[in-house]
Formats: C-alpha cells, sequence, structure tokens
C-alpha cells in the first residue's frame, strides 16, 4: 500500500489492542490542551493524518474518572500505562506535544522513553514551563523539534514519507 493510497488512518484508542491496519503507526504522546477552536491537537492531527495509510495510537479516555487512583493495584491505572508503554514501544512515531499552563510530568517521561529511539518528533509551546529542558534534550539527541504554532503535520507526514521510502528502497 503506498502513501498516497486512499484508505483512511486506523485510529485506535486506549487500551483498545486491535489488528494493526496501517503501514506505519504514530503515538499521541503529551499534554491535552484545546485550541481556540475547540478541537484538542490529537483531534487536530489525526485530522491531517486521516487520509494516510497509518494506524493512530490516541491514549486519550473519555471515560477517564478523577476518582481514579494513579496505583498499580488499581487495574484501569495499570491497564492505561500499560497500554500506553506498549503502544508507543510499537509506534514508528511518537510525536511528544507540550502545551501552556501544565508542568507535563508524564509526558517529560514519555520525551525520555523515546528520546534515544528516533521516533521522537516534538511540538512545545513557547509558554510551556518546561520549554529549555525540552529544548536542550531535543538537541542534544537530534530530536526534531517545534514549536506547537508550528506545521505539526506536515513534520510527521514528512517523517513518515521517509519511512515508506526507506521501506521501498530496501523492498
Amino acid at each position: 500500500m503506498s502513501p498516497s493510497s486512499p484508505t483512511a488512518a486506523q485510529v485506535v484508542f486506549a487500551p483498545a489492542r486491535p489488528k494493526i491496519a496501517g503501514k506505519r503507526s504514530v503515538f499521541l504522546a503529551g499534554t491535552t490542551s484545546r485550541a481556540s477552536s475547540g478541537l484538542d491537537w490529537r483531534e487536530t492531527l489525526t485530522n491531517a493524518l486521516s487520509h494516510l495509510p497509518v494506524t493512530i495510537f490516541n491514549p486519550l479516555r473519555p471515560d477517564w474518572d478523577s476518582s481514579w487512583r494513579e496505583d498499580i493495584t488499581f487495574a484501569p491505572f495499570r491497564e492505561q500505562v500499560e497500554w500506553e508503554l506498549d503502544m508507543q514501544e510499537q509506534a514508528d512515531v511518537v510525536v511528544v506535544y507540550y502545551g501552556p499552563g501544565t508542568d507535563a510530568p508524564i509526558s517529560l517521561l514519555e520525551l525520555g522513553l523515546c528520546a534515544r529511539s528516533g521516533k521522537a518528533i516534538v511540538a512545545c509551546h513557547q509558554h510551556y514551563k518546561k520549554r529549555g529542558n525540552v529544548q536542550i534534550v531535543s538537541q542534544r539527541l537530534g530530536i526534531e523539534f517545534l514549536d506547537a504554532s508550528g506545521d505539526l503535520a506536515g513534520v510527521v507526514i514528512g517523517r513518515l514519507r521517509r519511512l515508506w521510502d526507506q521501506e521501498e528502497e530496501e523492498a
């Protein structure tokens, strides 16, 4: 299946584990913040990738309940964290987004987990509190870094196209 195929993207939400349909996959790590349009960055990026033969792993759960304990013994929490770890590891591209107004400790952890894998693309809002740390890590490890207002979809599509091109060369 070529990257220009009209096949729609497969979107997998946590904690589902269906058979993967896309030739390549993207994990959407990072903070949850809605733009003035009302869309979450994950929705915006998913819409931009929807025409491609990719699987998009989206950890956002509308059923997440603030009463859920962040404890290894609490089954729904453990299931969520294990799903995120498994899908991030399986993904070809890991997008890590840092929005304003939060320290995003889990997002920093997610970046740390994939930083040396060559999979990461970082989008960081100008007012993210830990932006300097993220910039330095990205620069040191050669991680593609862009401002959150940048063309995230274009960068992700470019990375996917390079992966598809490598695949064709190896075939």
